[in-house]
This record gives structure tokens, C-alpha cells and sequence, in this order.
């Protein structure tokens, strides 16, 4: 069932996205150095689980008036039972219940799941025209820091 994180469980999803993160080196990609988006959430509040512990976690914010996929981890031991598309349909719940219009995130384009995986569950890329000053601001701050590494796109659902 997924639910708000508790804030005793926050530094218990560091191993979940280190985990998660892990898998990208199939695909030829290394991470910069630093934190983890995790570790740098201080309000609970923004962080759906599921498990218990948690098995995988979806972290919100706004941007631009949608609400923003952060991130989306889950356990690489637990993958394939449906957590991350119940992950992602309470996001998507979350952000009607809001008034959101929609809700966007940003992946890698050309890894299985990522990209392909978002456009199993609706949604589209959004091409760069389309972006507010928010989300451009978001994306260029992730090429500061170095996380684009591999092609990647914003998407809405």
C-alpha cells in the first residue's frame, strides 16, 4: 500500500535509491560523486512509500504549477511486482487531488526503465518550447551538476 513516508524512514531510503542507482552501471552510466536526493529531503511530506519498510519511494515537488517527479526508486530485489506503477498512479492521484494540471519529471531517454517505462504509464516528452521557466531552471541546474551523462527528456503525464 502506498502511503506518506514517516520521517524515521527517510535515511532508510538512502540504501533504496543506491540501490536503484546502481543498476544504471548496466547501461554504461556513472553517477557524479554527492548526495542522493534523499538524503536532502527534509519534509516527509514529499515522499510517497510503500513496504515496510519501504520498497520503493517516489519523492514530489512543484514546478512551474505540476507537481514534479523527483525521483523514483525502488529496491532492485523487489523490482517487477508493481510497486513503481503504484508508485506513480499515488503520484498521479496526488497531483489531481492538488489541482495540479499534470505532473512532469525529467529521465534518461534511451534507458528500458526509464523513458519507455514513463511512456507505458502516459506519458508523453515535452518538447523544450513547451517548458516553464521553472522547469528549464530544473533542468539546467541538473546539467550543473552533472547528471546528464546520457540523453535525457522531460516528460508530462
Amino acid at each position: 500500500m502506498v502511503r506518506w513516508a514517516e520521517s524515521s524512514e527517510l535515511s532508510g531510503l538512502i540504501s533504496v535509491e543506491l540501490a536503484a542507482d546502481g543498476l544504471f552501471q548496466q547501461v554504461g552510466i556513472e553517477f557524479p560523486p554527492g548526495t542522493t536526493q534523499i538524503e536532502e529531503v527534509a519534509d516527509p511530506g514529499s515522499v510517497l512509500v510503500e513496504g515496510e519498510p519501504p520498497a520503493g519511494f517516489a519523492l514530489v515537488g512543484w514546478v512551474d504549477g505540476n507537481l514534479h517527479l523527483e525521483q523514483l526508486a525502488v529496491h532492485p530485489s523487489c523490482m517487477r511486482q508493481g510497486i513503481g506503477g503504484r508508485l506513480i498512479a499515488a503520484v498521479r492521484e496526488h497531483a489531481l487531488a492538488a489541482g495540479a494540471p499534470a505532473v512532469t519529471l525529467t529521465t534518461f531517454r534511451d534507458v528500458p526503465w526509464n523513458a519507455p517505462w514513463y511512456e507505458r504509464h502516459g506519458f508523453t516528452a515535452l518538447p523544450e518550447a513547451a517548458w516553464g521557466p521553472e522547469l528549464r531552471a530544473l533542468v539546467e541546474h541538473e546539467r550543473e551538476l552533472g547528471i546528464e551523462v546520457a540523453p535525457r527528456v522531460v516528460m508530462r503525464g
